[in-house]
């Protein structure tokens, strides 16, 4: 069965993740056992039994994430499950790069473990805020950013829904943001729990260094489109895709506008691949019609294989 895929990003990682899998699925161990050989350090058992604040650390989150992604996406394949289109939100943009097969699993995750560890340390170095915002539109939030600019930076981070956003910057800048955002309207304001100020002006630096991996690793063309972070548009040349992803740490993620593409584009049955369920609910809040299935653990699996999806309508990339 051909579906669309979503691959979450960082902040959906639970110890824990991908235990039952590896111990039902073949195909899922062997995923986490070659992770373990390539990192040069038991991930998996990071993954499987904590401790959360060492697993949240955005050095060993963000290629544990990839690894889980993945380790579904193998089960799935397995039982016949394709690809149609992808997107990954911010670093689920490498699960879904080796959905569509422009990097092999053996590629993306020394350049994802690299992307956390740089922005790690950039976020040690010069530790930035982030803050979610709900019930306000990126025009309404990027006044207020505009007015906080002179204390440091201040950006917008992540356009997940028309209503939710994201803002990124130095510390002083985002803490002065957050009344303010409150006093035009937004029904949430809160404070992220991460060390760094991730998709704004303050990632140029590992941005920048990054980039040097990103030219030594090879970039095929995508087998299917990918709906991307930096130009929420598809994209199947690799070239192009690499050129985005040197970007895409220090760049918004569109998410909203990616989603707008992929309804235009694609009908059918929607999977949100890894851990958690978040894609699922920002699809709907920009759709109300959309229909995704989170699937990330045993049950949701078996439940996928034994039931199948929602009926939706068919549908074609093209």
């Amino acid at each position: 069965m051909q579906v669309a895929m979503l691959f979450p990003g960082q902040g959906a990682q639970t110890v824990g993740m991908g235990a039952d899998l590896a111990a039902a699925y073949p195909e899922a161990a062997a995923v986490f056992t070659a992770a373990d050989a390539i990192l040069g350090y038991p991930l998996s058992r990071l993954a499987f039994e904590g401790p959360l604040e060492t697993l949240t650390e955005t050095r060993h989150a963000q290629p544990a994430l990839l690894v889980h992604s993945v380790a579904v996406l193998r089960v799935l394949e397995a039982r016949g499950f394709g690809c149609s289109i992808v997107a990954g939100h911010s670093l689920g943009e490498y699960s879904a790069l080796v959905a569509a097969g422009v990097l092999t699993f053996e590629d993306a995750l020394p350049l994802v473990q690299k992307r956390g560890e740089l922005m790690y340390e950039c976020g040690v170095r010069s530790p930035g805020a982030m803050a979610a915002v709900v019930g306000l539109e990126a025009a309404a939030v990027e006044k207020v950013c505009s007015q906080v600019r002179e204390l440091g930076v201040c950006d917008l981070a992540n356009l997940n829904a028309p209503d939710q956003i994201v803002l990124s910057g130095a510390v002083g800048a985002v803490e002065a943001a957050l009344p303010l955002l409150e006093s035009a309207g937004a029904r949430v304001v809160k404070r992220l729990n991460v060390s760094g100020a991730f998709h704004s002006a303050l990632m140029a630096e590992p941005a920048a260094e990054f980039a040097a991996h990103l030219d030594r690793s090879v970039f095929h063309s995508a087998r299917v489109p990918v709906l991307t972070n930096v130009g929420a548009a598809a994209e199947q040349d690799g070239e192009r895709l690499r050129e985005q992803l040197k970007r895409q740490i220090r760049s918004p993620v569109r998410w909203t506008e990616a989603m707008l593409a992929l309804r235009a584009l694609w009908q059918g049955p929607v999977l949100e691949v890894g851990a958690g369920s978040v894609l699922k609910g920002l699809l709907r809040r920009i759709d109300r019609d959309a229909r995704c299935t989170a699937v990330g653990d045993r049950p949701s699996l078996e439940a996928l294989v034994e039931k199948g999806l929602p009926p939706g309508r068919e549908s074609r990339v093209g």
